[in-house]
């Protein structure tokens, strides 16, 4: 790999196995954009991506990724869906010849491919200049253009710390990562003028330690919009999954001034899959992560608002105005609300468990986690689809997985496709009416006990990594004594909410509830919050853009 010397630059990378090929994009790009960017060229797939993650480490900004499609042991296509998930707003280009445009065309689906270049793409004048120039007028009018990397220095084994990554990574906000006794890490604790007992301590790109923060702090020092910019809206949505994210794209997109407000990170359980493989368009799948920074993307490009960090903790009606209330104690007010919060992972109750969640055990995948599960046995409980689809991520690096599954088979609750790969992987395991009893360790998890539920007979496994995916529980407390719920917490709505005919009770108005309205006139339900919903990615998309139409329905009646 060779590369121009300026780091300071936004880098334009190119690969192609053919050096001569490799060379002769790099002399074209460096005649025309040398002088205002970095050309980077690489000859490999697995050589490009090492230097994406180089560049991701030291903050650095890439602007277009160019990928010859025919290469070996990794092609074009297969690259950039990589790439995608280290550089997202990269814009991409595959090179192809003739023969491979029906490749191309595909990939517009598979990676959300910008642009193919058929070869040879002389003159360059003609050919490739126009579409580089328009690529980075693209890229420069998106918000993409990251801040430097935070740096994170923390213990090995700390919830806290483990989290602050997790939220980190699930934002796209690039770091580096220091165990508090590594040399660096002393030395930006010194720095910081702490001794290590306050752990962890974050250091933003401007210099601003950061110790023991709460994501709020550090989604504020990072560049993330925390604060909304007006306080009245046409629409909320709360919650930014799947179902959020679809209802705040097509609400900006008709033209109703939007804000999304999200608690944590975009995506939701969704966006922290490894692997959606039956989302309508994907036929190659798509990683949550993906999914969920187009989404995000077309949301911003059609002018909504996304705060991150934000706690919703109540929601009043005065008149038409639904007023939306912050723990921090300060509002923001709109005609329509639409309910997203989506749902958590239930916890496990068993000794033990609570004192090693984020040391060792984890609810959720935890992707950031994965790389240091390389070599080591897995214990993974649950047996729906996310536990699947986590099993054939970690399944690429771990020594062993094993599915713990309380019930008798995964076909109650996985799909067919997943249980067919997880049944060809030879390093994954299935155990079947098996529970976990309790887990020990000291400062991380060493050991499980497991128990069979119909013999009752315990096993004592040694474990380092436990990924619990069970149940959901609905993020809906907040809303008792305001929005109708089933005993479970999920929220009813539409004619599940009138059953023999008649309306909720208070309601006021000479019309039933709109299909996902609840039982506050101009509050809506999507995605998996809501009562009976299917809980797939592709139905909460639905279900957001269908509350959409139905807010515009309430509008134009109100």
């Amino acid at each position: 790999m060779t590369q121009a010397a300026s780091p300071a630059r936004t880098v334009i990378l190119t690969v192609d196995d053919d050096p001569g090929v490799s060379r002769a994009v790099a002399r074209d790009l460096r005649r025309r954009y040398g002088e205002a960017h970095r050309i980077v060229r690489a000859e490999s797939g697995e050589t490009a991506l090492d230097a994406l993650r180089e560049l991701k480490l030291r903050g650095d900004q890439v602007a277009v990724i160019l990928a010859d499609y025919r290469m070996p042991q990794m092609n074009g296509i297969e690259f950039l869906e990589q790439a995608l998930d280290v550089y997202p707003g990269a814009r991409r280009v595959l090179l192809t010849a003739y023969a491979d445009t029906n490749a191309a065309i595909d990939a517009i689906n598979v990676i959300d491919l910008d642009h193919y270049l058929l070869k040879p793409w002389d003159p360059p004048e003609e050919k490739l200049y126009p579409v580089v120039d328009d690529l980075l007028d693209a890229w420069r009018a998106s918000d993409y253009r990251t801040v430097g990397a935070c740096k994170v220095v923390g213990h090995r084994w700390s919830a806290r710390s483990s989290g602050v990554r997790e939220f980190l990574a699930r934002n796209q906000v690039p770091y580096r990562w220091y165990s508090s006794d590594s040399p660096e890490g002393q030395r930006l604790l010194s720095a910081a003028g702490q001794d290590g007992q306050r752990l962890p301590l974050v250091v933003t790109p401007d210099g601003t330690p950061l110790v023991e923060p709460a994501d709020p702090d550090i989604a504020a020092h990072v560049g993330l919009a925390t604060t909304p910019t007006s306080e009245f809206y046409d629409l909320v949505v709360i919650g930014g999954g799947p179902a959020g994210l679809g209802a705040a794209v097509y609400g900006a997109s008709e033209g109703l001034r939007t804000v999304l407000v999200e608690r944590s990170a975009t995506g939701g359980q969704a966006g922290q899959s490894s692997r959606i493989e039956n989302y309508l368009g994907f036929p190659d799948g798509v990683s949550g992560g993906q999914l969920t920074e187009r989404a995000r993307r077309q949301a911003a490009k059609f002018g909504a608002e996304i705060l991150t960090a934000r706690e919703v903790t109540g929601l009043e009606v005065t008149g038409a105005s639904r007023t939306i209330r912050f723990s921090d104690g300060s509002a923001i007010s709109a005609h329509a609300v639409i309910l997203a919060t989506g749902v958590s992972y239930r916890q496990l109750n068993a000794p033990g468990l609570a004192e090693l969640t984020g040391c060792g055990v984890f609810y959720g995948s935890a992707l950031t986690e994965a790389a240091a599960c390389q070599g080591h046995d897995v214990y993974i409980v649950g047996g729906a689809n996310s536990a699947g689809q986590a099993a054939m991520y970690l399944a690429r690096g771990a020594k062993s997985v094993t599915i713990l599954v309380r019930g008798s088979s995964l076909s109650a609750s996985m799909s067919h496709y997943l249980i067919e790969q997880i049944g060809e992987a030879p390093n994954i395991s299935v155990r079947t009416g098996t529970v976990v009893e309790s887990a020990h360790g000291s400062d991380h998890l060493e050991q499980l006990t497991l128990r069979d539920v119909e013999s009752g007979h315990t096993e004592l496994v040694d474990a380092q990594w436990m990924f619990v995916f069970i149940g959901a529980a609905p993020l809906t407390d907040w809303l008792e004594g305001t929005v109708l719920r089933d005993d479970r917490g999920f929220i009813v709505a539409g004619p599940d909410m009138t059953p023999d005919g008649q309306p909720p009770r208070g309601w006021e108005l000479d019309r039933p509830p709109y299909h996902l309205e609840t039982n506050v006139p101009g509050v809506f339900v999507a995605g998996d919050a809501r009562a009976e919903s299917a809980k797939r990615v592709a139905s909460a998309v639905g279900e957001g853009a269908m509350a959409v139409m139905l807010v515009h329905r309430y509008l134009e009646q109100s």
